[in-house]
């Protein structure tokens, strides 16, 4: 498959189109990987998508994946070459959450996630920039560089996914993992104009991902399209034993649920969605999808959700808190960044002060005060009984309707330092996606627009619990009656 035969450079396909060729005998896995490489090359520069590039492995796995290709082996995503963010540890490969602290980890072993990709014959190109920890929302959090929006070199690609998404909105990857804990799959994905995928709490396995909010994080694909994020979670989903909180349930095809039928399908407008503050051109291409979507045979109902108002609050209690317990393994002695003090208390207080990050440290003391005795009651256990009362409000909705759409972010990207000073305006970035994170529910962003400015706008599609194929087919069919995910950005430098 020469790029003069699809007009459509190698980089920028998508999976399911590369997965074609590859069947077909038009192109190689080698070919498709040197051409991601070569892009890499050119615009990475300017992107910094990455922390690392692990361009001889990837090359050696796509000389495997052809040699099984030959042989008549088959498998579900063999030779396509993806992106793993740098929160998902990778036996051989340094894996640095975007911290000092874990600087020259080399874990020894692999992460459920990416092992089933692996499996499946993906190609591993790299370890993707991400805000240490996974906290923040504009990947200018990072410990060691600061990734770009490829629609506009000066805006960030959102966060904590940054990375993962800018590598596929540049054509650095034909698609990636990321994670999300409050949004950060689908807050870059809508910043970058791309589609980023929330499973379900329990549908894919934590195990390998270093922990932030653990009753919070979830791992999900980030791709060109919907019929690729399926491709993806069919992969990744599944009953893992090595994960406690893992659901026994059975996977099903999700790219079946891909009809392109929306006729009745019932979607709920939650008014709470729309609130003062919102980017107009954002409100108005959310609610000029939903009524294409109606215009498609869906019926539109207005629901709504009384306790969203109270879900950033909650949400940061909560995630904080368990931050607070969970970052506390890194003291210095038993693996990462060392301070070397002279004695015990100082090499914690120094390991710690050094290698963690502003955010971070801003994050644990917010999360161990929460935690503390004479809080506890009146921060942490409040913030867990109304995130109660939030699981309720979607549960009555899912029984008036089948999905509920909503913009994904309030804005569209903003310039890179606009919001780095200012904890509170970054943490309203994500307003409309943390919702679904205290609920266990799935979430999918796919582009419906731009702004006036030429930036990507999203819209978000929640489904209950284990309710992926309901979204995946809205999504699926909106995105075909349009083109927005068809728009590339326009690199300064472009390679093939």
């Amino acid at each position: 498959m020469t790029e003069s035969q699809t007009h459509t450079p190698l980089p920028d396909l998508t999976i399911h189109q590369a997965l074609a060729g590859l069947e077909r005998g038009d192109l190689t896995a080698v070919e498709l990987t040197q051409a991601v490489l070569a892009r890499i090359q050119a615009v990475e520069d300017q992107i910094q998508a990455y922390l690392r590039v692990t361009a001889e492995q990837a090359l050696a796995q796509a000389e495997e994946a052809d040699r099984r290709r030959q042989q008549g082996e088959r498998a579900p995503l063999l030779g396509i070459p993806l992106a793993i963010k740098d929160v998902l540890v990778t036996e051989g490969v340094e894996t640095t959450c975007g911290s000092k602290i874990l600087q020259g980890f080399i874990p020894p072993y692999t992460a459920t996630a990416v092992a089933r990709l692996e499996e499946a014959g993906a190609i591993l190109l790299g370890k993707t920039n991400t805000d240490e920890f996974a906290m923040g929302s504009s990947t200018e959090n990072s410990a060691y560089q600061t990734t770009r929006n490829p629609w506009d070199l000066e805006r960030v690609p959102g966060g904590s996914s940054g990375g993962s998404a800018a590598a596929v909105a540049a054509g650095e990857a034909l698609g990636a993992l990321g994670t999300d804990t409050g949004g950060s799959v689908r807050q870059p994905a809508a910043l970058c104009g791309v589609v980023g995928l929330k499973p379900s709490y329990g549908r894919v396995s934590r195990y390998g991902l270093v922990a932030y909010g653990s009753s919070l994080d979830q791992i999900g694909p980030i791709t060109q399209d919907v019929r690729d994020a399926a491709l993806l979670l069919n992969v990744i989903a599944g009953h893992d034993p090595l994960d406690g909180t893992s659901l026994p349930e059975p996977v099903p095809d999700y790219t079946a649920a891909l009809t392109g039928e929306v006729k009745g399908l019932r979607i709920g407008l939650p008014e709470e969605y729309f609130v003062a503050g919102i980017q107009p051109e954002v409100e108005a291409a959310v609610r000029a999808a939903v009524a294409h979507l109606e215009s498609l045979g869906a019926e539109v109902l207005p629901i709504s959700l009384p306790n969203t108002d109270k879900a950033l609050p909650v949400y940061y209690l909560i995630a904080p808190a368990e931050a607070s317990a969970n970052l506390a393994r890194y003291d210095g002695i038993r693996f990462g960044y060392s301070a070397g003090a002279e004695n015990l208390f100082d090499n914690y207080r120094l390991t710690r002060g050094q290698g963690f990050g502003p955010e971070v440290k801003r994050r644990i003391m917010l999360g161990t005060y929460a935690l503390s005795a004479g809080y506890y009651d009146a921060y942490y256990l409040k913030a867990q009984q109304v995130r109660t009362l939030i699981r309720e409000d979607f549960q009555r909705a899912f029984q008036q309707v089948d999905v509920i759409a909503a913009p994904t972010s309030p804005t569209t990207a903003f310039r890179i330092g606009e919001k780095i000073d200012d904890p509170l305006a970054m943490i309203l970035t994500d307003i409309f996606t943390t919702s679904a994170n205290l609920a266990g529910i799935c979430a999918i962003s796919v582009p419906c627009g731009f702004d006036s400015q030429g930036l990507p706008i999203g819209l978000q599609l929640l489904g209950p619990a284990l309710g992926e194929e309901a979204i995946l087919r809205v999504a699926h069919a909106y995105e075909q009656s349009t083109d927005w995910h068809k728009r590339r950005a326009q690199l300064p430098t472009s390679a093939s």
